[in-house]
């Protein structure tokens, strides 16, 4: 449904922080499906276990995020980036590593102005590996402190 292309025109991520391939669904404010392929190629296994990588819980919670905010912005969100104001329930079930395919699901729970709460699950070959709920805020820019 969306390639990375596509995708780069919504979030302002990039290599190496551009964490979602390709969005396979999406039913505005509702839910988004989308997917990773995991490499070895990836900048953080150089550092990250590297006699056993692994890749990180927090990568994994944001790419959730990532698609989260793709979501967002099909929903009627003003602004394309979103900031974590908050985690909550984050469960990592099992490693994902080289080789493995992330499968995400995000669903919208909650939606105030530009706050906006989610559950999301992460699954490879049909697995759960990690699931959240997270709260953000998506804005137009950048936030000012003060």
């Amino acid at each position: 449904m969306m390639d990375c292309r596509e995708i780069q025109k919504i979030l302002p991520h990039r290599f190496p922080f551009l964490l979602i391939d390709r969005v396979t669904d999406l039913k505005p404010k509702e839910k988004a499906s989308g997917l990773k392929n995991v490499t070895i190629n990836e900048p953080f296994f150089q550092g990250h276990f590297p006699d056993y990588p692994i890749m990180p819980g927090v990568l994994i919670v944001e790419a959730m995020a990532q698609l989260a905010g793709i979501l967002a912005s099909h929903s009627g969100a003003k602004g394309n980036t979103v900031y974590f104001m908050s985690i909550e329930k984050a469960k990592f079930r099992k490693p994902v590593v080289p080789g493995d395919q992330l499968l995400f699901d995000v669903k919208i729970l909650q939606h105030r102005n530009n706050v906006w709460k989610f559950s999301a699950e992460a699954h490879v070959d049909d697995k759960l590996v990690a699931e959240a709920e997270f709260t953000a805020m998506v804005s137009e820019g950048e936030l000012k402190n003060g």
